[in-house]
């Protein structure tokens, strides 16, 4: 560890907080990344790791891990929506974002989700470790780019602007993760399964959908999806 960020993060004697870490990302190499640099750090350690954001919800729900680090494209349920299920499944989990995207729109849907942190994964390792610390003594970290993002979506009401369009906006939860596994090319019984729901109540979802949503074809959803960043391209 580097003697500049040692100093920075709060150390009590020798050791650093004690924090327990779920790493959600869909490639291999990115989590054993970070699990190589978190677990680096005295007390730190990286209790489960998950390849999708179904996977992840139910490590924490499982595990109740202090700090959770989602990748934002992940298949089956997008970290979003992940970040949606945890924060109710385990309150105390603090979700950091890790993300290559930047946008005023994706970091205003990243803080109505609950999450209260976020970082691309262009930063610095060192942004990352005190993005964690941060976190753990219960604080927001964003970097300034994504501050001023979040300042500019306020209205002279104080209140998050309106922001036309979206998904986000136009479905519930329940719709998004359909259109998720719709568009990454489930069937109405896959996505029954995923969901616990009948091939029937899949079906209708489907067909309101692209009502909804007044799209034709699945290529049209799909391209949707990509769109609003509910599936990578």
């Amino acid at each position: 560890m580097s003697r500049g960020l040692q100093t920075h993060l709060n150390v009590e004697g020798d050791d650093m907080k004690s924090l327990r870490i779920l790493v959600a990302d869909d490639h291999d190499l990115v989590r054993r990344g970070i699990r190589g640099l978190l677990q680096s750090y005295p007390g730190w350690s990286i209790c489960a790791e998950a390849k999708t954001g179904r996977e992840a919800v139910a490590e924490a729900e499982e595990l109740k891990p202090d700090i959770a680090i989602l990748d934002i494209s992940m298949p089956n349920l997008n970290g979003l929506e992940a970040t949606r299920k945890i924060r109710m499944v385990s309150p105390r989990t603090e979700v950091l974002i890790l993300t290559m995207h930047c946008s005023d729109h994706l970091i205003r849907e990243i803080v109505d989700t609950g999450a209260r942190g976020y970082i691309l994964k262009s930063d610095s390792s060192r942004d990352l470790a005190i993005a964690i610390e941060t976190l753990a003594n219960h604080k927001p970290f964003f970097t300034p780019d994504a501050t001023e993002a979040i300042l500019r979506g306020f209205n002279s009401d104080g209140s998050l602007a309106e922001i036309p369009d979206l998904i986000r906006d136009q479905l519930t939860p329940r719709e998004r993760e359909i259109v998720q596994l719709l568009a990454e090319g489930c069937t109405a019984k896959e996505v029954a399964c995923a969901l616990s729901i009948s091939v029937k109540t899949a079906e209708t979802h489907r067909t309101n959908l692209m009502r909804k949503l007044e799209i034709h074809n699945m290529s049209e959803l799909v391209r949707y999806a990509v769109r609003h960043q509910i599936i990578e391209a």
